[in-house]
């Protein structure tokens, strides 16, 4: 066939070339030369239904183009990269090179952070921070129900070393109406940014955890906004007895507010247990919708039916899009910086300096300091201690019986300290330390 000779030659217009006329390998790349198909050369776009396989390179110029929910990937992996049709980008396995947790908006979704105990058992009649940072057992009306909250140790799910364990210790059967028990987390506005569409509406984003408990277990997940209109959404998943992934996506929505401030506006709840306060209507599932608390959380069981109960949870993620990704981990120290924004402590050994906290008499039984912390607090905090801390100038130390402290203007990162203590000498310097191991100095700025 004459060099001469060209495509259009060899095709009449309207002509179709099937792909069972031509054989595998029948087109080398190399009797093609590089510029000889250009879009120029081209009536329309080379559209491909199935699936694109090359052994080489492909170079665009342009654009290049797959279908909604389409997935880019390697021979063996071959949806390495999928795009859903608004854009979402989900990796099947985590990003090389991508910071760890850079759109996860949960803290201690890994449950590695427990400043304040790894365990706490007889809780059950008070809300409250007890163990795993962040996370909060929320109480409604009383109950006769009483639980062990631990940071267990998992040695059954890959990549998770720890989980959240709540374990039944006295059963309630006669359940009050307004009876509530929830794993919750509150997140402030400033780290929700990402899920905020407009002022006044909200993107979809993807809710999940990990999951098991000694029996089949019905929860419910549930989000609900805390700024507007107050909108929940809600999700009854059954918890089984071997580790299983648990989502529920959120549809993107309207009238919803995420103010850009360190105040909440959202939490997520985990329902152990409720009365039909809370229970008694229909569950909320389609969309976030207002708040009817009887719609919250229709259909659990009771962690407080048996004390043979007991339930475990780790690898919460929240994060922009309609699936759940791999879960993005930090480093215990990024995770334990983010933690400390809601809440630290320093002492607990003798003589560990409090916060670098020194100053001096400025009464014979008073003393004022300042201290620097390492992080920036969400808010002006509330200090509480435990045990014996004290102030010492190297020859003498005097045990504290009050102590007060607080921001130093709008610098987050320096406390300013005032105790009552045992007499000493005016205008001399002290700094503070703790008189034995149960010392404890407690700086709360939580939501």
């Amino acid at each position: 066939m004459s060099n001469a000779r060209n495509l259009a030659n060899l095709l009449g217009a309207g002509t179709t070339i099937a792909t069972a006329s031509i054989a595998d390998n029948a087109i080398s790349t190399a009797k093609i030369a590089a510029d000889a198909v250009t879009s120029a050369k081209l009536d329309t776009n080379i559209a491909i239904a199935g699936t694109l396989g090359t052994g080489g390179v492909i170079t665009s110029g342009g654009n290049i183009i797959i279908p909604n929910a389409g997935t880019i990937g390697s021979a063996s992996d071959t949806d390495a990269l999928s795009i859903a049709s608004d854009g979402v980008t989900t990796f099947s396995q985590s990003p090389v090179g991508v910071p760890a947790g850079s759109n996860n908006v949960i803290i201690n979704g890994a449950m590695q952070v427990a400043q304040r105990s790894t365990s706490v058992s007889g809780l059950g009649a008070a809300t409250g921070y007890f163990t795993l940072d962040r996370w909060e057992m929320t109480e409604g009306a009383a109950s006769a129900g009483r639980f062990t909250m631990s940071q267990s140790a998992v040695t059954d799910l890959a990549e998770h070393p720890n989980a959240l364990k709540i374990d039944c210790t006295t059963a309630d059967t006669s359940i009050a109406a307004g009876e509530q028990l929830t794993i919750t987390q509150k997140i402030e506005g400033l780290n929700l940014q990402q899920l905020k569409a407009t002022s006044t509406s909200t993107k979809a984003f993807t809710v999940s955890y990990y999951a098991k408990s000694d029996a089949s277990r019905a929860v419910v997940l549930e989000i609900l906004m805390a700024e507007g209109t107050n909108k929940q959404i809600s999700a009854l998943h059954t918890i089984g007895t071997s580790w299983a992934r648990y989502s529920m996506t959120v549809p993107a929505a309207s009238s919803t507010e995420l103010d850009n401030d360190a105040t909440e506006a959202m939490r997520v709840n985990l329902w152990l247990h409720g009365g039909a306060t809370f229970t008694g209507g229909t569950l909320n599932t389609g969309a976030l919708a207002g708040t009817t608390d009887a719609n919250r959380a229709a259909g659990i069981g009771s962690i407080f039916a048996d004390t043979d109960n007991e339930i475990e949870v780790t690898g919460f993620q929240i994060e922009p899009g309609s699936s759940a990704t791999p879960f993005q981990h930090r480093s215990f120290s990024a995770e334990l910086a983010l933690c400390q924004r809601y809440y630290l402590q320093a002492g607990g050994s003798n003589y560990k300096s409090v916060f670098g906290a020194a100053g001096w008499y400025n009464t014979t039984t008073s003393w004022i300091g300042k201290g620097g912390i390492p992080v920036p607090l969400r808010a002006s905090p509330t200090v509480s201690y435990t045990g014996t801390p004290r102030v010492q100038n190297g020859q003498a130390g005097y045990n504290i019986s009050s102590l007060s402290g607080g921001l130093v203007g709008d610098n987050l990162t320096t406390m300013h300290w005032g105790a009552a203590a045992a007499t000493g000498t005016l205008y001399r310097a002290h700094d503070m330390d703790c008189n034995n191991n149960a010392a404890l100095v407690k700086v709360d700025a939580e939501l």
